[in-house]
């Protein structure tokens, strides 16, 4: 129970932080603001962060809090594939509505540093415990290939999500994220159809 807890009082800090931030700008949002946002203590929020720049790193919780949603919104029954772009379509859109380029581009930037604790891809992570999941299921279904191994296709649909963030950031935002990725991102993951065969793609 006190680690649920724990969990929960990082959790409402890093939802609370992440809004703020959205909504008036990262330079502009201060520790006593997310902490009154959150409804925590000062005691809290330094137990688990050093400052506001600590929070930077924490975007990929947001992200997961928004997979352990989804996965309780997808259908049982989804085709394999179709839970892959789900989960992309339904993220991209959250970026877009609630993610700032610059505080994103930020993250990305942060991940190229030898010397820092690259979030995105710890392979501990529910985003990772997810797409393994949904792709083993796939295969063990016929719905995706076997030709490749569950890790290999993971670390795919990762870098492919990588790359459409990081190019959306490079480009400044000149296009919607989420309509480019709905027409991109089947054609990066072709081959994880059986056999190379687009099924019912068209």
């Amino acid at each position: 129970m006190a680690k649920k807890n724990a969990r929960n009082t990082r959790g409402k800090i890093v939802e609370a932080a992440w809004h703020l931030f959205y909504e008036q700008g990262y330079e502009d949002t201060t520790v006593e603001e997310i902490i009154d946002f959150s409804s925590t203590s000062k005691g809290s929020f330094y137990h688990y962060f050093d400052g506001k720049d600590a929070l930077l790193s924490t975007l990929s919780d947001l992200f997961d809090q928004k997979y352990l949603d989804l996965q309780e919104a997808m259908e049982p029954d989804m085709p394999a594939m179709e839970k892959l772009l789900f989960l992309n379509s339904e993220l991209f859109r959250m970026i877009e509505n609630s993610v700032s380029m610059d505080l994103l581009a930020r993250l990305l930037s942060t991940q190229l540093v030898t010397n820092g604790e690259r979030h995105l891809l710890d392979h501990k992570r529910i985003y990772y415990r997810l797409l393994r999941r949904i792709i083993a299921e796939g295969q063990q279904a016929g719905q995706l290939s076997q030709t490749r191994s569950v890790n290999d296709m993971v670390k795919v649909y990762a870098l492919c999500e990588r790359a459409l963030l990081y190019d959306w950031c490079l480009c400044g935002g000149e296009y919607p994220l989420g309509e480019y990725a709905a027409r991109q991102l089947p054609i990066f993951l072709s081959d994880f159809y059986p056999d190379n065969s687009s099924k019912d793609r068209s």
